[in-house]
Formats: structure tokens, sequence, C-alpha cells
């Protein structure tokens, strides 16, 4: 029976040293704060073939984001989205377009792409020579 008590008495004991005494306070591994990181960036993609167009510019100076992008959308206009955004004011977007919208009566082929050739690897050997 002593036995018993003890083994409940140390479980107790344990139990209060294993647990924070101030539960309140703050935890005990803090994220590091770190400072914004300017950066820049751009892309561009442009291929005729399958009528795609589209690019992004972008920059931040840890603070504030300003950049655009462009697309060129299926009625045959660009589209342009410049913005902006910062903590204070959120995200605040201007949209253009450029060009007149086109709708042919008659349609063209559908896009398809090129085959390609095939890669069929041929086997290369020599005839030994004993000379």
């Amino acid at each position: 029976m002593s036995a018993k008590i003890v083994v409940v008495m140390v479980f107790l004991v344990s139990k209060v040293l294993a647990d924070p005494s101030d539960t309140y306070g703050p935890p005990v591994h803090q994220p590091a704060y770190q400072e914004p990181i300017p950066y820049n960036f751009a892309y561009g993609v442009s291929d005729e073939y399958a009528g795609t167009d589209f690019s992004q510019t972008e920059e931040s100076d840890g603070n504030t984001v300003k950049g655009s992008y462009t697309v060129l959308l299926p009625d045959g206009r660009k589209q342009t989205v410049t913005y902006v955004a910062d903590p204070y004011n959120g995200y605040q977007a201007e949209v253009s377009y450029y060009g007149e919208a086109q709708y042919p009566r008659e349609y063209g082929a559908p896009v398809t792409f090129r085959p390609q050739a095939s890669y069929q690897p041929q086997p290369s050997y020599q005839q030994p020579s004993y000379q």
C-alpha cells in the first residue's frame, strides 16, 4: 500500500515540475521577427504558334508591392492590370485594355502542335577485326 502512495506522490511531483509556472506568459519558443526583404522579378511568355502572350513584373521595397501583368485575351485584346498593395490601403488595381475585340464569323482549324520525331535509338556495333 505504501508503494502505491509513493508512486502517486512521485507522479504528482513530476507533473507539477513539468508544467510551466506561468501559463499566461510568452511561449517558450518565440518566432524570430524578420524584417521585410525587398525583391523584384519579371517574366514573359510569347508563343505565336499556340497564340499565348502574357507577362508580369513586380517589385517591393519590403512594405509596398507594385507591379503589373498583361495577358492576350481570346478576343484579340490585351488586358493590363497595374496594381499597388500595402498593409494600409490593401490591394488597389487598375485594369486597361488595348485593341478592339474581334469576333470572326468563321473559325479556322483548331490549334494543334507539330508532331515530334520519336526517339528510336539504333544499335551500334562493329565487327571485330582479326588481323
